[in-house]
């Protein structure tokens, strides 16, 4: 399945690996999942996983995106016109919408509800995406 993965996942995934966003990481890892992403995610991932608050070592980061990078698939986003309440996240839905990704999973959906305009890309949590996998 091809994915995008909203940054708040990979970190709670890396926090902690039992949970859903865990699953969500691991099955990046196995290559169950492609990231599909674009620069500016990229960009968003090493931001958010460099902030100390998390503590995670530089070389740990690097070994992940590095991977994401290898196995995922960069995509070339198109512009939407649909306005977020937070436009740092129109990248991942630009993203998600060009590719025709199969989901973007992010830890709040919420924020990719539009205030303007509609798009047609399916938002899932970490479990919402885990539960539709068992089922489907």
């Amino acid at each position: 399945m091809r994915v995008v993965i909203d940054a708040n996942v990979l970190v709670s995934g890396v926090l902690n690996p039992h949970g859903p966003p865990g699953r969500i990481v691991d099955a990046i890892l196995a290559e169950t999942l492609t990231v599909l992403y674009d620069d500016r995610i990229l960009g968003e991932y090493r931001a958010v996983l460099a902030r100390p608050t998390f503590g995670f070592r530089p070389a740990e980061i690097h070994t992940l995106l590095d991977f994401v990078e290898v196995a995922g698939e960069p995509v070339a986003a198109q512009s939407l016109t649909v306005v977020l309440s937070d436009p740092t996240d129109l990248p991942f839905l630009e993203v998600a919408a060009t590719a025709h990704a199969d989901a973007l999973m992010t830890g709040n959906a919420k924020h990719f509800k539009p205030q303007r305009g509609k798009h047609d890309v399916n938002i899932w949590t970490p479990t919402g995406f885990l539960e539709r996998l068992r089922t489907s």
